[in-house]
């Protein structure tokens, strides 16, 4: 494999920091699925690329979380396709995706206070079903 990754004008992925291999697919193919291995697995080793911030390397490992092994790797796979070059294509383009994700710092959520009139809609809600659920009781009728 000679494709490299290019995640921006600082950051690039070496083919040589990639493991691929193909196996069986359970994709389209019908009976032709059952002899051909189209289905691309790439194993990214996190942490080797030193042209990675390690604020990256955290936010890596936070979102992709289901996406890393025991081995400390990313493992991406595809199978859309029937052609082993075109899923080895959205692999990478995944793998691209995931550092381009945690390449931007989250913003920090400023904690909001619910406005007068939404807190009056809210009550008025509540008290419009207690209401209904008020005229739907068993009505006593030895009082009268």
């Amino acid at each position: 494999m000679s494709a490299s990754i290019r995640i921006n004008d600082r950051v690039t992925i070496e083919s040589s920091e990639l493991s691929v291999q193909f196996v069986r697919s359970p994709g389209p193919g019908g009976q032709n699925v059952n002899k051909v291995n189209s289905k691309a697995v790439v194993h990214w080793q996190l942490g080797r690329n030193p042209q990675m911030p390690d604020e990256v390397w955290g936010r890596i490992r936070q979102q992709a979380a289901n996406r890393i092994n025991q081995d400390d790797c990313l493992v991406v796979y595809s199978h859309q396709s029937r052609n082993q070059q075109e899923n080895l294509a959205f692999c990478l383009a995944k793998i691209r995706q995931i550092v381009l994700q945690a390449w931007s710092a989250p913003t920090p959520r400023r904690p909001t206070k619910a406005t007068w009139s939404s807190k009056q809609r809210r009550l008025a809600d509540k008290r419009q079903v207690s209401d209904k659920k008020t005229g739907r009781r068993r009505q006593d009728w030895s009082r009268e």
